[in-house]
Protein backbone atom coordinates (compact mmCIF):
# COMPACT_ATOMS: atom_id res chain seq x y z
CA UNK A 1 0.00 0.00 0.00
CA UNK A 2 1.36 3.33 -1.09
CA UNK A 3 2.37 6.19 1.81
CA UNK A 4 -0.73 8.30 0.59
CA UNK A 5 -3.11 5.24 0.99
CA UNK A 6 -1.64 4.14 4.69
CA UNK A 7 -2.08 7.80 5.47
CA UNK A 8 -5.77 7.83 4.82
CA UNK A 9 -6.50 4.29 5.93
CA UNK A 10 -4.65 5.47 9.51
CA UNK A 11 -6.69 8.36 9.86
CA UNK A 12 -10.02 6.05 9.61
CA UNK A 13 -11.65 6.26 13.49
CA UNK A 14 -11.82 3.01 15.17
CA UNK A 15 -15.40 2.95 15.25
CA UNK A 16 -15.20 2.75 11.28
CA UNK A 17 -12.71 0.71 10.65
CA UNK A 18 -14.30 -2.47 11.32
CA UNK A 19 -16.35 -1.61 8.39
CA UNK A 20 -13.91 0.01 6.05
CA UNK A 21 -11.56 -2.84 5.97
CA UNK A 22 -14.67 -5.36 5.08
CA UNK A 23 -15.66 -3.16 2.12
CA UNK A 24 -11.67 -3.13 1.09
CA UNK A 25 -11.47 -6.55 1.39
CA UNK A 26 -14.20 -7.65 -0.24
CA UNK A 27 -12.62 -5.57 -3.29
CA UNK A 28 -9.30 -6.87 -3.28
CA UNK A 29 -11.17 -10.68 -2.88
CA UNK A 30 -12.58 -10.08 -5.92
CA UNK A 31 -9.75 -7.85 -7.88
CA UNK A 32 -6.59 -9.26 -5.49
CA UNK A 33 -4.00 -7.31 -8.42
CA UNK A 34 -6.07 -4.03 -8.23
CA UNK A 35 -3.68 -1.42 -8.10
CA UNK A 36 -4.57 1.41 -5.19
CA UNK A 37 -3.90 4.83 -5.22
CA UNK A 38 -5.74 7.77 -3.82
CA UNK A 39 -7.95 9.81 -6.83
CA UNK A 40 -10.37 12.71 -5.85
CA UNK A 41 -8.88 12.46 -2.43
CA UNK A 42 -10.23 8.95 -1.55
CA UNK A 43 -8.59 5.38 -1.84
CA UNK A 44 -9.23 4.26 -5.44
CA UNK A 45 -9.11 0.71 -6.66
CA UNK A 46 -7.96 0.49 -10.22
CA UNK A 47 -8.37 -2.72 -12.58
CA UNK A 48 -9.45 -3.90 -16.02
CA UNK A 49 -9.75 -0.40 -17.06
CA UNK A 50 -12.71 0.52 -14.26
CA UNK A 51 -12.43 1.84 -10.32
CA UNK A 52 -14.04 2.17 -7.02
CA UNK A 53 -13.36 4.21 -4.13
CA UNK A 54 -13.64 3.99 -0.83
CA UNK A 55 -14.12 7.09 1.75
CA UNK A 56 -16.05 7.82 5.11
CA UNK A 57 -18.79 10.28 6.65
CA UNK A 58 -19.81 11.47 9.60
CA UNK A 59 -22.19 8.30 10.26
CA UNK A 60 -20.03 5.86 7.99
CA UNK A 61 -17.98 4.29 5.30
CA UNK A 62 -18.98 5.31 1.51
CA UNK A 63 -18.31 3.64 -1.45
CA UNK A 64 -17.63 4.95 -5.20
CA UNK A 65 -18.77 3.12 -7.93
CA UNK A 66 -16.95 5.53 -10.08
CA UNK A 67 -18.41 6.07 -14.06
CA UNK A 68 -21.12 3.83 -14.24
CA UNK A 69 -24.92 3.96 -13.23
CA UNK A 70 -24.92 0.67 -11.38
CA UNK A 71 -27.30 2.27 -7.84
CA UNK A 72 -30.65 1.88 -9.46
CA UNK A 73 -31.01 -1.78 -8.74
CA UNK A 74 -29.45 -1.55 -5.46
CA UNK A 75 -31.75 1.70 -4.70
CA UNK A 76 -34.44 -0.08 -5.75
CA UNK A 77 -33.75 -3.66 -3.37
CA UNK A 78 -31.98 -1.64 -0.43
CA UNK A 79 -34.04 1.46 0.09
CA UNK A 80 -32.83 1.80 3.74
CA UNK A 81 -29.36 2.46 3.02
CA UNK A 82 -27.91 5.45 1.98
CA UNK A 83 -27.54 6.26 -1.48
CA UNK A 84 -26.49 9.65 -3.36
CA UNK A 85 -25.95 10.70 -7.32
CA UNK A 86 -23.13 8.27 -7.34
CA UNK A 87 -22.34 6.94 -3.77
CA UNK A 88 -23.66 4.02 -1.35
CA UNK A 89 -23.10 5.98 1.92
CA UNK A 90 -23.10 3.05 4.52
CA UNK A 91 -23.89 3.57 8.23
CA UNK A 92 -22.34 2.06 10.90
CA UNK A 93 -25.16 0.04 11.59
CA UNK A 94 -26.40 -0.99 8.03
CA UNK A 95 -25.57 -4.97 7.03
CA UNK A 96 -23.33 -4.93 3.94
CA UNK A 97 -25.59 -7.03 1.32
CA UNK A 98 -22.41 -8.62 -0.31
CA UNK A 99 -23.91 -10.41 -3.58
CA UNK A 100 -25.31 -6.81 -4.26
CA UNK A 101 -22.57 -4.91 -3.25
CA UNK A 102 -20.14 -7.79 -5.46
CA UNK A 103 -22.33 -6.77 -8.37
CA UNK A 104 -21.72 -3.54 -8.63
CA UNK A 105 -18.12 -3.74 -8.04
CA UNK A 106 -17.57 -6.33 -10.67
CA UNK A 107 -19.86 -3.68 -13.35
CA UNK A 108 -17.77 -0.73 -12.31
CA UNK A 109 -14.28 -2.15 -12.71
CA UNK A 110 -15.21 -4.23 -15.69
CA UNK A 111 -17.54 -2.07 -18.18
CA UNK A 112 -16.57 1.11 -16.28
CA UNK A 113 -18.47 3.47 -18.64
CA UNK A 114 -21.80 1.63 -17.87
CA UNK A 115 -21.88 -0.34 -21.32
Amino acid sequence: MNKEVQQFVDAVSDERRPFYDKLHALIMGLYPDAEVGISYGIPTYKAKGGRVGLGYWKDGVSFFPFGGKYLDEFRAKYPAIKTGKGTINFKLTDKIPVVALKKIIKLAIEQPKGR
